[in-house]
């Protein structure tokens, strides 16, 4: 790519400097257009609507990177780099969590995890064999849930611990049984 940044990059920064601003309902497409400098039909040759400029900023900031990572077998490193990104562009992140909706940010983080937890099944050859409700993709479902909402809870505190601690305190949480934690039998005790 040359120096010049190209348009969909373009938008999606138009995008990001307005969430900044303004909340995301007040957005748009003429705002975001006219920011970046094109006229408004340049933004449909790109995206849909402003959720999948969204969609497109968190797997350009976050997901490109932890699906390389994965692919190399390095999902501890996939998500402290999640953690990481959060953080650093903790500002646009704490307002993104906010946008509800049914491609909002939720639903965006939860099925980019769904599929980096599915690669990483997929890369280490492992099929669960078990009963039909656990199944790689179901296993998947459940820990993109509780990250997810672990994430969600992080960002909407306004990230009170980093990025380091909390993916400490997630990989903990991940490693003991809900039991084992009520029984006071873990580091959170």
């Amino acid at each position: 790519m040359s120096q010049k940044k190209n348009v969909k990059e373009l938008l999606a920064e138009s995008f990001k400097e307005l969430l900044l601003e303004c909340a995301f309902e007040k957005i748009t497409i003429k705002m975001i257009t006219d920011r970046a400098g094109v006229i408004r039909p340049t933004f449909y040759n790109h995206f849909a609507d402003k959720y999948e400029v969204l969609e497109w900023i968190c797997y350009t900031d976050i997901f490109e990177a932890a699906r390389i990572l994965i692919n190399t077998d390095m999902l501890v490193e996939a998500v402290k780099l999640l953690f990481t990104k959060l953080e650093v562009h903790k500002d646009f992140y704490t307002r993104a969590v906010k946008i509800e909706g049914q491609n909002a940010f939720e639903e965006i983080f939860y099925q980019h995890l769904v599929e980096l937890f599915e690669e990483s099944f997929k890369i280490k050859g492992k099929e669960i064999k078990g009963h039909n409700l656990l199944t790689n993709h179901n296993v998947s479902q459940y820990y993109a849930k509780g990250l997810t909402f672990l994430i969600q809870q992080w960002l909407l505190a306004g990230l009170p611990v980093e990025a380091k601690e909390v993916t400490k305190s997630y990989y903990d949480l991940m490693s003991h049984s809900l039991e084992e934690i009520i029984e006071g039998n873990s580091s959170f005790n």
